[in-house]
């Protein structure tokens, strides 16, 4: 609630400092004059695509709301809800406030992420309000992102568990992982996601910087694949219940565009893979090397060798018409059948 109320709140601001309604700020009336002048795309479409891995990463954890339906006391209720605020949550807080963030601060400003100045991680949102001229309210706003800060680790450390225990219940991973005690916990799990959590600190350390670009090189491009695996398995499952002589009214719940909107996801998240790649080999700059190659791109060969890896155990080619899909592994031991 703090998070809704603090960006619905931002973005009130910022329309106000876009009509210069700000006695501080001398810039006065602003509109749409950084659009033009420095201009909202920088260096053109290679600049454009380069942003794809920075934004995937800004963008994760909207997939939660499917992991989550898994615990759910009533899915077939909760997971519409879910996936509908999903969708307005991601166009009001993320597309909206960031729009926002573009009219009343200039995209060549020194103090974004990538100048040369120490203050180079300050949040677009803080500098939105300091440029204003507005007092006080900075500090405000950093102490709602580190506590959006906490949240995030909260999703992730429950998202990165189950998904562990999944796969180790799966025969996807250690057998030691699938432990869950009395009260639901992965034990193991927790204490591996947690020691890895320790790496926050080198951030302390004067190489900080190098290896959190390496860190975000190995989980921004990752989503991509995340993203564009979830979309082929909807198509895939969709293909075989309908081969298996199931109808679209059988499922408790339907995605809004169907499998035309997993197809179009596919699609996109290949063309993100692409155009990373694109800039990745031919960076902005500065000419081609492999540093600059595998801080953008290290994710893709290293799921493609797990992939790989895992094809020893996939389904024979003779058996891929849609009937070898296990589509009774998706009801529940009610009786129930989850779906999209």
């Amino acid at each position: 609630m703090i998070k809704v109320i603090a960006v619905i709140g931002f973005i009130i601001l910022a329309v106000i400092i876009d009509c210069g309604g700000v006695p501080t700020d001398h810039r006065g009336y602003i509109g749409a004059h950084y659009w033009h002048h420095p201009g909202a795309f920088r260096n053109g479409f290679k600049g454009f695509c380069s942003v794809f891995v920075n934004a995937a990463f800004a963008f994760a954890g909207t997939e939660l709301v499917g992991l989550a339906a898994a615990e759910a006391a009533d899915p077939r209720k909760s997971l519409p809800k879910a996936s509908k605020q999903v969708f307005w949550r991601i166009a009001g807080f993320y597309v909206l406030s960031l729009f926002m963030v573009g009219l009343i601060l200039p995209s060549d400003s020194p103090d974004l992420l990538g100048a040369s100045t120490d203050n180079t991680k300050a949040s677009p949102f803080v500098l939105a309000i300091s440029t204003a001229g507005i007092k006080g309210l900075p500090s405000v706003f950093n102490a709602v992102i580190t506590i959006s800060v906490i949240s995030v680790a909260n999703s992730c450390t429950f998202a990165s568990t189950r998904t562990m225990q999944a796969m180790a219940s799966t025969g996807m991973g250690p057998r030691f992982l699938a432990y869950v005690d009395k009260k639901g916990r992965p034990i193991w799990c927790v204490v591996i996601q947690l020691l890895f959590g320790l790496l926050a600190f080198i951030q302390e350390a004067s190489v900080g910087s190098t290896v959190f670009t390496w860190l975000l090189a190995l989980s921004g491009l990752s989503y991509f694949f995340v993203w564009g695996s979830i979309c082929l398995c909807h198509i895939r499952f969709r293909h075989g219940w309908k081969v298996q002589g199931h109808t679209l009214d059988e499922l408790p719940y339907q995605a809004s565009f169907g499998v035309i909107g997993s197809w179009i996801g596919f699609i996109l998240n290949v063309l993100a893979i692409i155009a990373t790649f694109y800039t990745s080999l031919w960076p902005i700059g500065s000419s081609a090397s492999a540093e600059v190659f595998f801080q953008n791109y290290m994710a893709a060969p290293i799921i493609i060798v797990l992939l790989l890896a895992r094809r020893r155990r996939a389904v024979p080619a003779r058996a891929r018409d849609g009937s070898e899909i296990g589509l009774a592994r998706t009801r529940s031991r009610s009786g129930r059948r989850g779906g999209n």
